[in-house]
């Protein structure tokens, strides 16, 4: 019998062999983008994607990212053929992290025959580490909220929203 008290918590379970590993990280990149890289690459002007907002009316009036297109999860089946090319991939955004709307909307557009991933974070952290939200009164930023983002002690808060540069 083995005496777990000397067990490091974290290792009660011990890591995957290395193989497996690459697998599960590598299976988890293709599935998920995060808030900074989806800002990057929106700001490039030519991202490569759709990005689809897949909340309800009132979240989109709320707030949403710029450039999104607002396909509700519920809609998917009747109104993504007219909405979306199956040719440019998807990367769908919901509430946050307690939320799985992305990940149900992005396993219909998969269903649709879509190229998909979702953004891990949600319209929470692209609020979160100050990025813009547009609603009906316009664009505003709010201060990045620095146990998300790293925070320029040489710019102001809103203007801070900065890649954690990994």
């Amino acid at each position: 019998m083995t005496d777990t008290r000397s067990v490091s918590p974290a290792l009660r379970t011990p890591p995957a062999a290395p193989a497996e590993a690459v697998a599960f990280f590598a299976a988890r990149l293709a599935f998920q983008a995060d808030v900074s890289d989806v800002n990057a690459s929106l700001a490039s002007g030519d991202p490569g994607f759709v990005l689809v907002d897949s909340r309800g009316d009132a979240g989109w009036r709320q707030g949403r990212v710029p450039g999104a297109v607002h396909l509700p999860t519920a809609d998917i089946p009747t109104r993504a053929a007219s909405l979306l090319d199956p040719a440019i991939p998807v990367i769908t955004y919901c509430w946050g992290p307690g939320c799985d709307g992305a990940t149900r909307a992005a396993l219909a557009l998969a269903r649709l025959g879509h190229r998909v991933k979702e953004m891990i974070g949600g319209i929470e952290y692209w609020i979160r580490e100050g990025l813009p939200v547009e609603t009906a009164n316009g664009t505003e930023r709010r201060a990045a909220d620095p146990l998300t983002v790293p925070v320029s002690a040489t710019a102001p808060a809103a203007d801070s929203a900065v890649s954690c540069d990994c």
